[in-house]
């Protein structure tokens, strides 16, 4: 799905340390790995969930490959937010070298 110039993005390079890394993607997705510092809160519930996003900062919204993390951030932008689509999600974060955790016994990994 491309949402070409209608959504702000960013490389996920240059996504800040400090900055406020919005992950939507499933449980077993966040599971197997994230970034060390991301919220994690599942597409499906961000309408319930809304609250917990800060408005008084940038949002960057990662999930695994950037389709549904598009659409999430056109949503909170159109809602009032500031947000960024991490191009590539998940797979570019990966590619950046960005660091990840999580994957249980195992190593993390994009799934």
């Amino acid at each position: 799905m491309n949402f070409g110039d209608d959504v702000p993005a960013v490389a996920a390079a240059d996504v800040p340390q400090d900055g406020y890394l919005l992950d939507v993607r499933e449980q077993d997705e966040w599971d197997a790995g994230h970034a060390p510092t991301a919220v994690h809160i599942p597409m499906g519930q961000l309408g319930d969930r809304a609250g917990e996003v800060p408005r008084d900062r940038e949002v960057y919204v990662i999930c695994r490959s950037g389709a549904r993390s598009a659409q999430v951030t056109v949503a909170l932008n159109q809602a009032g937010w500031l947000a960024r689509n991490v191009d590539g999600g998940m797979k570019g974060w990966v590619e950046a070298g960005r660091p990840m955790e999580g994957g249980g016994d195992g190593a993390p990994y994009v799934a």
